[in-house]
Formats: structure tokens, C-alpha cells, sequence
């Protein structure tokens, strides 16, 4: 055992090793994930992104891998996985299409973590035992026609009548809001109160007075499910209220810091994606007498993507491990959210230009890439909004006062 002597104090080296090797199950859950989006996600999804269909099967396909309950306790039906093999699959499902990773995102991410954080035993037995194994399907509502950044600007209420609430409004931009059974919906409880009194809600769409419906005409994630929910005079149980009454912001604050990490973490795969893409094909075309990898504008940007699926990956690996660890993650998961879907953007930008006209058709998933991409720039936080946070932290104007706001400890207790 090394020891260091400094002054006085005395450090024992061997508590502080990085590491930045997979663990074997790790590396497992990369090749088990690689090749389930190459033989499941992969055929077909020509077609149905150009004609905007998605493929409900893909759910249950998903559930009977273990990845709809990836990062859940075995205790409600989960696979006991730590929260960096989440990232790793979604890494792995976006390298295919960006709609797979956005079912982990919202049925996992930000519904299913939510859960499991926020939810009484009860809601955990109902609920999220359920989803882990695919029996329901899971949403997240937030987002409103006036109000996305701004939380505070939503307009849905919650009225309390005796034992129920009823809600009233309207949710857009909803991914899975056509196919999702229950909904975590965020509504006011006490307008006066602004942020802190909004409330959290687990809403079934068996509920009466909910209406939901498919949005068409989106530039990318055409292969996935988004649309609106309307919510009129709709009776929720008070047993349904996730959290306290008012804690509605810090819920979907946290469940955002989980949403956000499938993002970064998924984003990485659209960049190697295009790496791969492009090294193939810069190897075997030829302009002016030589292979155009050997042109050094084309080298530029493969290098640019090379160092940017490095980077994106050290950033979703250090957020996984201070998830693991129990530690508040926002600044770091919000940091991954901002690089990465930039670089992927960018990424997808450059594989299309070193395609030139091949990457302008669907003959090459490049230009399906490239539209896929710039959507992750704006949903689940601006990249305005992630740059806001990091000037924050840097400043000293936002600290993580709020422990709660934390996801269980990694590996969980009752596993």
C-alpha cells in the first residue's frame, strides 16, 4: 500500500484510483444492447421514419431484454443495473435511431426514475413494477403550448375536491402521449405560490377527460410517438400525487437531471454512428487520384468526431458514477446534455458533408442523423438552458442544497 506523506496529513493512494475501464458487465450490456438495436431497431427503420409510423412491438421487444427496467431495483421487476449501464444502452440504441433511445428516456429517464425516487410503496408496486416489465407504458408531461424553459409559465391546474384533484389543461410535445397508459403529469396546486406550487401527478389515460393525440410533420425522431394530452375535468385520486403537494417543480427538476443523462449519453452514439459512417466511406471514395481520407479537410472532421465521442463519453461516465454514488448530478449531467448533443449535431453535419450528395439521401442514414440531432439540442433543456446552469454553478448563484433530490444509491438495498 503507497502512502504519500504531505505536511502532516497522509493520504492513502489506493482511495483515489480512476479508473476508465468498463467493468466486464459493462462491456456485456454495450455488445448485448449493440446487437438487439442491429437485429430488432435497425430493419425497417428506413421506412418507418420516412413514413412516420412507429412500431408499438418495439416495446415489449425492449421490455423482454430488461431494458425497460435497466437501472431498477429486482425488488419491482428491474434488472439491479447501475445508472452508467443505462447510459450505455442508450449510447447504443441511438447509434441505430434516435426513437429507441427516446422510449428510455421518457419511460425510464424521467417517468420510471421518478418513481422510484419520488413514489410511496405503494405507487412503486402499482406503477413501476409494472412498467419494468412493459405491462404499462410511461409518459412524462411537463411541456405546454406556452410553457417549455419556463416552467413557471404552465397554465394546468389541479383543484382539490375531497379525496381527488381535478386537472385541466393541456400537454404537447409529449413523447409516447399516443401510446403511454399512465402520465406524470405537472399541474398547479396553488398559482400564488408560483414555482413551489406546482404538483406531480400519476395519470392514467384511462382516466375520464383524457384526450390524447399524435403530432405529424416533425423534421426528425420520425420512427417515434409525440403528441398532446388534454386534460378536461380529469378525477385523479389523491393517492396519485407523486411526492408532497408543491414539490411538483423539484420532481420534474430531478427527473429532468435523469432525462438529460439518456440524452448526453445517447448522443454518443449518434457521433460514433457517424464516425463509422464516414471512416467507411473516406476509405473507399476517391477524388483527384486518392482516397479522400487522405484529404486533410476530411481528416479534420473525422478527428473532430473521434475526440468528440471520447469526450462525450468521459462526460456521461462521470454523471453515471455520481449517480451510482448517490450525489447530485445537475451540474455535470447538464454540462453532457450541452456538449454532447452539439458535437452530435455537428457530427451529423460533417458526415453528411463528406457523403456530399450520398448523404443528402436516405440511401445513408446520415441525413436521418442530422435530424435526428438537432431536436436533442432543444428538448429536455435548451443548450441556452444548460449554459445558464453552468455559468450558475460557476458564479456561485446556484447550489445543491436539496439531497432528496438524488437517486438511490447504487447497488440498491434490497437487491
Amino acid at each position: 500500500m503507497l502512502l504519500l506523506k504531505c505536511g502532516t496529513v497522509r493520504y492513502n493512494l489506493a482511495n483515489y484510483m480512476l479508473s476508465f475501464e468498463l467493468t466486464e458487465d459493462h462491456k456485456i450490456i454495450r455488445e448485448t444492447v449493440r446487437k438487439f438495436a442491429e437485429q430488432v431497431i435497425a430493419p425497417g427503420i428506413r421506412e418507418r421514419d420516412a413514413k412516420e409510423e412507429f412500431d408499438p412491438s418495439l416495446l415489449q421487444k425492449m421490455a423482454d431484454a430488461e431494458l425497460l427496467g435497466i437501472c431498477l431495483p429486482q425488488k419491482y421487476g428491474g434488472a439491479g443495473m447501475d445508472y452508467v449501464s443505462l447510459g450505455i444502452a442508450c449510447e447504443e440504441l441511438e447509434r441505430v435511431d434516435t426513437a429507441a433511445r427516446v422510449i428510455m428516456s421518457v419511460h425510464v429517464g424521467l417517468n420510471s426514475l421518478a418513481l422510484l425516487q419520488w413514489g410511496t410503496e405503494e405507487q412503486k408496486e402499482k406503477y413501476l413494477a409494472r412498467q419494468t416489465k412493459g405491462k404499462q407504458v410511461a409518459a412524462f408531461g411537463l411541456t405546454e403550448p406556452g410553457a417549455g424553459s419556463d416552467v413557471i409559465a404552465l397554465e394546468t391546474t389541479a383543484k382539490k375536491e375531497g379525496k381527488h384533484y381535478i386537472l385541466n389543461g393541456e400537454k404537447t410535445w409529449i413523447s409516447l402521449a399516443d401510446i403511454a397508459d399512465n402520465h406524470l403529469i405537472f399541474a398547479y396546486t396553488d398559482k400564488s405560490k408560483k414555482h413551489h406550487g406546482i404538483s406531480a401527478f400519476i395519470v392514467e389515460k384511462s382516466f375520464e377527460g383524457v384526450t390524447p393525440s399524435t403530432l405529424h410533420g416533425k423534421l426528425g425522431v420520425r420512427a417515434g410517438n409525440t403528441g398532446s394530452i388534454a386534460l378536461n375535468d380529469v378525477k385523479v385520486p389523491e393517492e396519485n400525487m407523486l411526492g408532497k403537494e408543491g414539490e411538483g417543480f423539484k420532481i420534474a427538476m430531478s427527473a429532468l437531471d435523469n432525462g438529460r443523462f439518456t440524452v448526453a449519453s445517447g448522443s454518443v452514439g449518434v457521433i460514433q454512428a457517424c464516425l463509422n459512417e464516414s471512416v467507411k466511406y473516406a476509405n473507399t471514395r476517391k477524388t483527384f487520384g486518392k482516397k479522400i481520407g487522405e484529404h486533410q479537410l476530411v481528416q479534420s472532421m473525422i478527428a473532430k468526431m473521434s475526440s468528440s465521442a471520447d469526450i462525450g463519453r468521459l462526460l456521461y461516465y462521470k454523471a453515471g458514477w455520481m449517480k451510482n454514488q448517490g450525489m447530485r448530478n445537475t451540474r455535470e449531467t447538464a454540462l453532457a446534455k450541452w456538449i454532447n448533443t452539439e458535437a452530435a449535431w455537428r457530427s451529423a453535419d460533417d458526415a453528411v458533408q463528406i457523403h456530399g450528395a450520398y448523404g443528402y439521401s436516405n440511401e445513408f442514414p446520415l441525413e436521418r442523423y442530422l435530424r435526428n440531432s438537432r431536436g436533442s439540442v432543444i428538448y429536455e433543456g435548451s443548450k441556452e438552458i444548460q449554459q445558464i446552469i453552468q455559468a450558475e454553478y460557476s458564479l456561485g448563484y446556484r447550489k445543491d442544497k436539496n439531497l432528496r433530490c438524488t437517486l438511490p444509491k447504487w447497488p440498491f438495498k434490497d437487491d
